[in-house]
């Protein structure tokens, strides 16, 4: 695969006019607001037995969008005091938190690592979910990017958004958590979310931002037939009298929007072969994002970016912004 998108020399001013609603603010407010008159956030931490002695793992359930619960699992150094760091980690499409020791890495660290379970997702092929999804409505193409389109109000991602912004606010709640020392992290849909949670949650000290997916949405359904963004262009095929609609309705969760309202330090990452979320797409967010920033770019990979590469780049990025353990 070739690069395909803009050379890099134009990707890094590439700084396109975002598509935002008057009531983009007060959507947000209010949706929280409602949410914590209606639903007050409730957290369990259980402790698991993983097999692993050197971190130990706790089963997370705290209430998400609707009162539904949302689950997770927080991760921390054995024999950790209070004061910890604690990392808030959002899984890609179609993943779930997975099992126990799958996201241990930042933990060996000496941080703890609050996963937060895809509510709805994790039936696919990998890391596993535990979450389901009770408020499915309206027509929509297999996937999650087209539900309850037709309305800001009723769309997944309002649901899924909150439940981010829930997971931070459950994090704090740890007995062993500095809740000054928060950090949001993800990569892909995991990167959406740690916009969302860094933007709407309170202040945080940093996001780490992979290969982000939903943003400068519109472009990324011009330039690209890879799913996700082939659910959303086939359903616009079939749906021909919702097309703006549709991209009204994806304003409100666009993360281009979001990153102009996060002051805090970011992390960014990109594959310049992705396909799945286009270079330009990931340096739009990146160009919007207020606060100080930086690019890691992969010239030649595509959505994996990094892999082990990153995580070396998330090892150094955590702690300059948290401190030391």
């Amino acid at each position: 695969m070739a690069q395909f998108d803009l050379p890099l020399s134009r990707l890094v001013s590439y700084r396109p006019p975002r598509e935002e609603p008057d009531d983009f603010d007060e959507f947000w407010r209010a949706t929280l607001a409602e949410q914590d008159e209606r639903h007050p956030l409730e957290v369990s931490f259980d402790p698991v037995d993983t097999g692993l002695v050197q971190v130990l793992t706790e089963d997370v359930t705290f209430t998400g969008f609707g009162g539904q619960p949302v689950k997770g699992w927080f991760h921390r150094p054995a024999g950790a005091q209070p004061g910890l760091g604690v990392v808030v980690q959002f899984v890609g499409y179609n993943g779930g938190r997975g099992l126990a020791h799958e996201t241990t890495l930042l933990a060996q660290a000496g941080y703890a690592v609050l996963v937060m379970d895809n509510r709805g997702q994790g039936g696919g092929k990998h890391l596993v979910g535990d979450t389901g999804d009770s408020f499915v409505t309206g027509p929509a193409v297999t996937g999650f990017i087209t539900q309850g389109i037709d309305s800001p109000e009723t769309y997944y991602y309002r649901r899924h958004f909150t439940d981010a912004v829930r997971a931070v606010r459950a994090a704090r709640q740890h007995r062993l958590v500095d809740a000054d020392r928060v950090l949001t992290c993800g990569a892909s849909q995991g990167g959406a979310l740690s916009l969302a949670a860094a933007a709407l949650g309170g202040p945080v000290r940093g996001a780490v931002v992979d290969v982000p997916f939903l943003t400068h949405v519109r472009h990324a359904t011009e330039i690209t037939d890879a799913a996700p963004y082939s659910e959303l262009v086939r359903y616009l095929g079939a749906r021909r009298d919702r097309v703006e609609a549709a991209f009204r309705t994806l304003s409100y969760f666009d993360g281009v929007n979001l990153a102009a309202r996060v002051g805090a330090r970011g992390l960014f990452s990109v594959g310049l072969l992705d396909t799945i979320c286009p270079p330009s797409a990931v340096y739009a967010a990146y160009n919007h994002y207020a606060g100080p920033k930086e690019m890691v770019v992969y010239p030649y990979n595509g959505h994996e970016h990094g892999q082990a590469y990153q995580d070396v780049e998330h090892l150094r990025f955590v702690r300059e912004v948290l401190g030391a353990p």
